[in-house]
């Protein structure tokens, strides 16, 4: 290990939780993911009845799992259902921190809509967490965009808010200075922001390699740069979470003083102490830095983590109007597939619908920033015809009696999720939505004689589905 990066740890934390970081981080990652809790009964959450290798339930997040080994996700028919995410059990805290965040908010009377942004969100393992708490506070009653400035990852990025489903997340590729034209319009802004990767060192040789003193003042300066361009969009008054997966106190305690200082803000940090030390009775210790928390490898079973949370002081405009003076693309759909009322526009060939009480938020947001994803496609306009979305099955806007239903076993589920041809002889023609354990997968069309899949290519099965 660099003996400068021992000595930044050692500034950051300590001697005696240096060693134990160093220690630890010659031992193998662990393994741990996050239901998604409109996916899984109460029951089946509770008894963990999907995997056979849990050791303990994350203690900051209510439905995180620990686990002992990794299976084969890929094939596990309920990963592909969006039944779970796969998140190191640390990341798993800004979550915790965003729901105290939450508590703060009004409980969303009177139409408000409680509008947040993930900044720098991919590939959307904490975009996930942030709208499963939004989804239990506010039902609808909220819009999560969840931004990505590099295009590569915002595809990754739109297709895994797709399978996780919630309607309410609209992904965006844009600078963060893109985000000033929206003034004051956040409550709460999420910056999980780029960092030296010192929390990546168990996972990627690479990221050891390429650290360096230099590399962690770049990072510095680049963390400062994109807080301080998306500073305009924050309400007065609303939070800011800031966080690394690195564990020096140049990017994480240094600039969120920087933060208060400099561009308007009071730390949240007393109000987080609670969560510290062996705050969750489990032995796993959280430790308080200046301005927040950081969980340490050999501290934490995960890859580490900082987090910290300011209020703006400074004032900030709000947006001119609640409408974008840009109209689009309002078109009809079939209404009759989902179970809270939507509205249609349309991209290209696909209709996309969302949710009618956003529409307006959604509106304005794609009039000043790019726009990949929002609500659910739901289905390619053919003729007269609208074939279902893959997105449409994943999604919670769905009614449950929209198409015909085939419960499938987990060969025939696995042989969907390929893309090889399947037979449903007892069930109707026409579009039948599969499922398996009673979680929608995708859409066929059934000929009668075999099915034409409609499961993306982009997202089948590569490997061998026998072994």
């Amino acid at each position: 290990m660099d003996s400068l990066f021992e000595d930044c740890l050692r500034d950051a934390v300590g001697d005696d939780a240096a060693s134990v970081v160093c220690k630890a981080l010659s031992c193998p990652a662990s393994v741990s993911v996050r239901l998604n809790p409109f996916k899984w009964s109460a029951e089946e959450r509770d008894a963990g009845t999907r995997f056979d290798c849990i050791v303990r339930q994350v203690p900051w997040s209510p439905y995180g799992l620990l686990l002992d080994g990794r299976p084969n996700f890929t094939l596990d028919p309920f990963w592909h259902a969006g039944a779970y995410y796969v998140q190191d059990s640390s990341a798993m805290f800004v979550g915790e921190i965003f729901r105290r965040c939450l508590q703060q908010l009004p409980a969303g009377e009177d139409g408000n809509i409680v509008r947040v942004l993930d900044l720098c969100a991919a590939p959307g393992g904490k975009t996930t967490d942030l709208a499963a708490s939004l989804r239990e506070r506010y039902g609808y009653g909220f819009v999560l965009v969840a931004n990505e400035v590099i295009r590569s990852r915002a595809g990754v990025l739109a297709d895994n808010t797709a399978l996780w489903g919630d309607p309410n997340v609209v992904v965006t590729n844009a600078d963060p200075s893109a985000f000033a034209s929206l003034a004051g319009f956040f409550d709460i802004i999420v910056a999980d922001v780029p960092c030296s990767g010192e929390g990546m060192f168990r996972k990627d040789p690479e990221a050891v390699r390429q650290w360096s003193r230099e590399n962690v003042s770049l990072c510095q300066a680049r963390q400062r740069r994109i807080v301080a361009d998306v500073w305009p969009a924050l309400k007065e008054g609303g939070v800011l979470v800031y966080s690394t997966c690195t564990f020096n106190r140049y990017e994480n305690d240094d600039n969120v003083k920087w933060i208060c200082e400099n561009l308007g803000a009071e730390s949240r940090g007393p109000g987080l102490s609670d969560f510290c030390g062996d705050a969750y009775g489990c032995g796993w210790k959280v430790m308080s830095a200046s301005f927040g928390c950081s969980l340490l490898p050999g501290l934490v079973p995960g890859e580490g983590q900082y987090c910290a949370a300011v209020t703006k002081t400074s004032r900030a405009a709000m947006p001119s109007s609640g409408r974008a003076s840009r109209t689009r693309n309002r078109v009809s759909g079939p209404a009759e597939w989902f179970n809270v009322p939507v509205s249609f526009r349309s991209s290209g060939t696909t209709v996309v619908a969302e949710p009618s009480v956003i529409a307006d938020d959604v509106q304005l947001v794609s009039s000043s920033v790019r726009m990949i994803r929002s609500g659910c496609a739901a289905g390619e306009v053919k003729g007269r015809t609208v074939v279902p979305s893959a997105d449409l099955a994943l999604n919670y806007m769905l009614r449950e009696d929209a198409f015909p239903a085939a419960e499938l076993d987990l060969m025939t589920a696995l042989a969907f999720l390929h893309r090889d041809t399947i037979v449903l002889a007892d069930m109707q023609k026409g579009f039948v939505m599969v499922g398996y354990c009673g979680l929608p997968l995708g859409f066929v069309k059934n000929l009668g004689s075999r099915c034409n899949s409609l499961h993306p290519g982009s997202r089948r099965i590569r490997m061998d589905i026998d072994k």
